[in-house]
C-alpha cells in the first residue's frame, strides 16, 4: 500500500514538473514572442506604384534601399507559379507548421551518411524568415530560423507568409519579388505566366546572382529545365507541357518596369506620402497613345523643344491623359519639367472668355459688327498677328481668326481688371512679372502668364456650359459636381461653342481624314509674343484636351506657332478618343437668343468703340493679290544639279498674307509658313503643279516643266 502510494506520489510530481516545466516553456515562448516579434521592416519597405484607373501598372518607384520591391499576395500570381514554387521547394508547405519533420530527418541523414550538407531543409516559411532577417549561414542561425517560422505561423496564414516570401525573394541585381522579376524579365504581370517562365522564376531565388538570365543564359536555362523535369516527374506538371516549355528562350535582357506618365506619378506619390498604392484616373491606352504621338512630333522639332498634353473627361473632370513633356530623360528638352504646370504666355487663348464676357454683359451677340482698324487704346496701339485689317467684321468671324484688335477692343468694354479677377475667382489667375501691377489690355494677347493646365480647365468649364470642374487626379476621389464655380454663364458658354466649333481648321492644320468619325472640336489656337510658345486647347462633347508647344527656356521659334504645331497634336489627340455619342454644340439653353444679323436689335448691331481712336492706317503690304513670282506659270525650267541628283528649287510668293502652304503636286512640302519662299528638291524631270496657299485660302497656281 505504502509502495502504491509512493508511486503515485512520482507520478503527481513528475506530472507536476512536467506541466510546470510545460507551463515555464510556453510562458517563456509567449516572454519571447512578446519581446522579440516578428521583424517585418524589409518587407514593409516596398516600393510606391502608381495604377492607371483600371489597375494596371503606370510607374513604380524603387525602396528606400534602391530595390526594385513590389508587394506580390497569392492573387496577385498565377496559380500555375504558386504550384510549382510550392512542389519544388516545399511540398507539405500547407501542412507543416513552419518546420518540416520529415524534410528535417531526411537532410539529416544524409548529412551523416555523406558527412556534409546533401538537400536542405528550409521550409518556405523558413527562407521567409531569412528573407526577412538574412544571416551568415551557420547552425546557430539556422535554429533561430526555425524558431522564428514557428513564431511566423503563429502569428500569419499560410498565404500572408507566401506573400511575404513573393515579396522578398532575390531574383538578381536590384529586382526583389516576383511581381518586379516577371515585369523586368517577361514584361507581364506574373499572373499571366507560362509554365517556363515560372519554372524560371521557381529557380532563380536559388542563387540570384548566379542564374541571372540576361548576364548568365545557359545557367538559367538548366536551372529552368532542372525545375521543370522534377516537378513533371513529381506529376505536377504534364510532361509533354513540361518539354514543351524547356524548348522556350530564356530572356536575354532585364526590361525597364512601366514607365508611363511619369510627371503625374512623381505628383501623385509627393503629394500622398506613405500610401504605397495609388490609382491614378488616367486611361492607360490613351496615355500609350498620347506618348507614342509625343515621340512621333518631336522628331520633326528642333532639339530644344518639347511639348505637353492635357486631357480631361468634361462630366467628371476626371484627368485621363497627361504628358507633362514629351520625353523625360532628354536633358537639352528639360524632360523632367512638368511642362504642364509650367507658366506661360496664353498668347490669344484667353479670347474666347472675353468675348464670353461680353455675351454675358448682353453687349454683343455672335452676329455683332466690331471693328478690325488700327486702333490707339491711350498709349497702347495693338496690331494683328498677320499684317492688315478687314474693316468691319462680325464678333464671331473676329473670334474665328483671333483678330486682336477686335479683342482688345472687346476687352477695354469688359475690363482687364474685371476680367483678371473672374479668372482669379475661378481658380486660374493670370501672373505678372511684377505682382503689384494692375492687369492691361495687353492681357487680351497674353500679356499674363497661365499655364496648360489652368487653359483646360477653363475650356472644361465652357463644355460644361460654364460650370468649372475641379480636376480630378485618384480613382478614389468623387468626380467633379455641377455645383463648382461658373467661368460664363450658360450662353455666354453656348455661343463660343459654336463659334469655335464653326471655325475652318487652319491651313496648316492636320490632315482633314483625322476626324473621320464627323465629330466636331470646338477649338481655338495661340500663340505668345515672340512665338515662344503654342498653344492649341479644344473641347468636344466629352473631352477637353490642351496642348503645348515650345522651348522650356522661354526662347523664341519664329516659324513656331499654334495653328501650325499645336493644332495638328490636338486634332491627333482628339483622333485617339471614341467619337462621342453627341455633337459638341447642343441645343441653346432657355432664354438665349439666337439671331440673324439682319435680326439684331440696333445697340446689339455694332459694338460701339468707346473712349478709344483710329490710328493712322498703315501701307497695307502683301494684301495684293496672291501670286507666285518664281518660277513663273507655263516656265520651262533648266534641271538644277548637284552631282547625280536635283538641286533644290527656289519657290517665291508675293502678295496674300501670312501664314503660307507650298504644295506640289497636291502634296504639302516642308516649308517655313512665315517666309514667302521655300526650297524644293524635285524628285526628277517632267511637269509639276506647283500652289501656294495663304492664311484666307487665296491660292496661286504655276505649272512648269522640268528638263
Amino acid at each position: 500500500m505504502a509502495a502504491a502510494r509512493t508511486i503515485w506520489r512520482t507520478i503527481a510530481i513528475g506530472a507536476g514538473a512536467f506541466v510546470g516545466l510545460a507551463a515555464l516553456l510556453v510562458g517563456t515562448a509567449f516572454w519571447l514572442d512578446a519581446r522579440y516579434p516578428p521583424v517585418l521592416d524589409r518587407y514593409l519597405d516596398r516600393s510606391a506604384i502608381v495604377l492607371d484607373r483600371d489597375g494596371q501598372l503606370l510607374r513604380a518607384f524603387t525602396a528606400s534601399d534602391g530595390t526594385w520591391r513590389l508587394k506580390a499576395t497569392v492573387d496577385d500570381v498565377s496559380p500555375l507559379y504558386l504550384a510549382l514554387l510550392q512542389a519544388y521547394e516545399d511540398k507539405r508547405f500547407r501542412r507543416h507548421l513552419g518546420i518540416d519533420p520529415l524534410s528535417t530527418a531526411r537532410a539529416f541523414g544524409q548529412m551523416v551518411r555523406h558527412g556534409g550538407v546533401v538537400s536542405g531543409a528550409s521550409t518556405l516559411t523558413m527562407q521567409a524568415v531569412r528573407l526577412l532577417e538574412p544571416r551568415p549561414r551557420t547552425f546557430g542561425s539556422k535554429l533561430i530560423e526555425m524558431a522564428r517560422a514557428l513564431q511566423l505561423e503563429a502569428h500569419y496564414s499560410k498565404d500572408e507568409i507566401l506573400g511575404i516570401y513573393l515579396t522578398l525573394a532575390p531574383f538578381g541585381g536590384n529586382l526583389e519579388g516576383v511581381r518586379a522579376a516577371s515585369l523586368a524579365y517577361f514584361g507581364k504581370e506574373p499572373k499571366l505566366l507560362t509554365p517556363g517562365e515560372a519554372a524560371l522564376l521557381v529557380a532563380l531565388p536559388q542563387s540570384p546572382t548566379r542564374l541571372r538570365p540576361d548576364r548568365f543564359p545557359q545557367a538559367a536555362r538548366h536551372a529552368r529545365d532542372r525545375v521543370l523535369m522534377r516537378i513533371a516527374a513529381a506529376g505536377a506538371l504534364d510532361p509533354l507541357a513540361a518539354r514543351e516549355a524547356t524548348e522556350q528562350p530564356t530572356p536575354a535582357t532585364r526590361q525597364p518596369l512601366p514607365f508611363r506618365a511619369p510627371h503625374l506619378a512623381e505628383r501623385l506619390l509627393a503629394e500622398n506620402r506613405g500610401q504605397e498604392v495609388l490609382r491614378s484616373t488616367i486611361d492607360g491606352r490613351l496615355q500609350a497613345g498620347l506618348e507614342e504621338l509625343a515621340d512621333r512630333s518631336l522628331r520633326g522639332l528642333d532639339a530644344s523643344s518639347n511639348l505637353a498634353a492635357v486631357v480631361v473627361e468634361n462630366a467628371t473632370g476626371r484627368v485621363v491623359g497627361y504628358l507633362g513633356s514629351g520625353t523625360f530623360f532628354e536633358e537639352r528638352r528639360d524632360g523632367q519639367m512638368d511642362l504642364a504646370r509650367a507658366v506661360r504666355s496664353p498668347g490669344s487663348a484667353l479670347k474666347p472668355f472675353i468675348y464670353g464676357m461680353g455675351f454675358e454683359d448682353r453687349i454683343i451677340l455672335p452676329e455683332t459688327v466690331v471693328l478690325d482698324l488700327p486702333m490707339r487704346f491711350g498709349d497702347y496701339a495693338p496690331t494683328n498677328f498677320d499684317p492688315g485689317y478687314s474693316g468691319e467684321v462680325s464678333v464671331r468671324e473676329a473670334l474665328q481668326r483671333s483678330l486682336n484688335i477686335p479683342a482688345v477692343q472687346m476687352l477695354d468694354h469688359v475690363g482687364p481688371a474685371r476680367f483678371a479677377a473672374r479668372l482669379r475667382q475661378a481658380g486660374a489667375p493670370l501672373r505678372f512679372d511684377d505682382p503689384t501691377v494692375l492687369p492691361s489690355l495687353a492681357v487680351a494677347l497674353g500679356g499674363g502668364g497661365t499655364t496648360l493646365l489652368d487653359l483646360v480647365r477653363l475650356y472644361a468649364g465652357i463644355a460644361r456650359g460654364g460650370v468649372l470642374p475641379d480636376l480630378v487626379w485618384r480613382a478614389d476621389a468623387p468626380p467633379s459636381g455641377q455645383d463648382g464655380p461658373h467661368i460664363l454663364d450658360a450662353s455666354a458658354a453656348w455661343y463660343v461653342t459654336d463659334i469655335l466649333a464653326s471655325a475652318p481648321p487652319p491651313v496648316a492644320m492636320a490632315d482633314p481624314g483625322l476626324m473621320r468619325d464627323g465629330r466636331r472640336i470646338a477649338f481655338k489656337t495661340g500663340t505668345s509674343y515672340g512665338f515662344r510658345d503654342a498653344w492649341a486647347i479644344g473641347f468636344d462633347a466629352e473631352h477637353t484636351i490642351g496642348v503645348w508647344v515650345g522651348r522650356p527656356d522661354g526662347s523664341p521659334s519664329p516659324d513656331r506657332f499654334g495653328r501650325n504645331t499645336a493644332a495638328p497634336l490636338l486634332f491627333r489627340a482628339f483622333a485617339l478618343l471614341p467619337p462621342p455619342a453627341r455633337d459638341v454644340v447642343g441645343p441653346a439653353p432657355s432664354g438665349t437668343p439666337v439671331v440673324r444679323a439682319e435680326d439684331l436689335p440696333p445697340r446689339l448691331k455694332r459694338l460701339a468703340s468707346g473712349p478709344v481712336s483710329l490710328a493712322p492706317l498703315p501701307a497695307l503690304a502683301g494684301l495684293e493679290p496672291l501670286s507666285i513670282a518664281f518660277p513663273a506659270d507655263g516656265a520651262a525650267v533648266e534641271r538644277p544639279r548637284d552631282g547625280d541628283r536635283f538641286a533644290s528649287l527656289s519657290l517665291v510668293a508675293i502678295g496674300g498674307r501670312r501664314p503660307f502652304l507650298w504644295m506640289v503636286d497636291g502634296r504639302p512640302i516642308p516649308s517655313s509658313p512665315l517666309k514667302r519662299d521655300t526650297d524644293w528638291t524635285p524628285p526628277g524631270p517632267g511637269a509639276a503643279q506647283i500652289t501656294v496657299i495663304d492664311a484666307t485660302g487665296a491660292t496661286a497656281t504655276a505649272r512648269v516643266w522640268l528638263r
